[in-house]
C-alpha cells in the first residue's frame, strides 16, 4: 500500500546520460528501482514511458552530453532531460502509421499532467546553452 510520507524521501536526482543508446535502457531500469524504492511505484508506467522518450530523443538527436534529472515534491514527479542541442522541440501534429519515429513528444504530451522546456546553460559547463525538457506527473498526496 502506498504510504504518502514516502513521498518525501525522494528530493532530487541527477545522472548524466552517455550518448549511446544503451543508457536508454539504464535509465529506464534505474527509474523503476528509484520508484519503487521511495513508495511511488503507481507512477511507473508513465514515468517510464515519459523518461524513455525524453532520453531516447536526446540521444539519437543529439551529438552532445546530456543529462536526466528527477525531481519529487508536492505531489508530482518532474522528469527533466537536458541535451546540449538548443533547437527547441518539436511536437508532431501528425505522423504516418507506419513511422518509426517523431512520437516521442506526443507522448510525453498526452501521458505527462504538464510540460515544456526552456532554454539553459549546461549545468556541469560542458557546453554553452542547450535545452531542459521537462514533464510532470502528479498523484494524490
Amino acid at each position: 500500500m502506498f504510504d504518502p510520507r514516502l513521498q518525501l524521501t525522494l528530493r532530487e536526482l541527477r545522472a548524466p546520460v552517455p550518448n549511446d543508446l544503451r543508457a536508454v535502457t539504464i535509465c529506464h531500469r534505474t527509474l523503476r528501482l528509484i520508484l519503487a524504492t521511495h513508495g511511488l511505484p503507481h507512477l511507473t508506467e508513465a514515468a517510464e514511458l515519459v523518461a524513455t522518450e525524453l532520453v531516447t530523443n536526446a540521444v539519437q538527436h543529439t551529438k552532445g552530453p546530456a543529462a536526466i534529472r528527477l525531481r519529487a515534491e508536492g505531489g508530482a514527479l518532474r522528469i527533466g532531460v537536458w541535451n546540449a542541442d538548443p533547437a527547441p522541440p518539436r511536437l508532431a501534429r501528425q505522423t504516418a502509421p507506419d513511422a518509426e519515429t517523431g512520437r516521442g513528444l506526443a507522448l510525453v504530451h498526452s501521458r505527462a499532467d504538464s510540460w515544456g522546456w526552456v532554454q539553459q546553460r549546461d549545468p556541469r559547463h560542458i557546453a554553452d546553452t542547450g535545452k531542459y525538457i521537462w514533464c510532470e506527473l502528479t498523484w494524490a498526496a
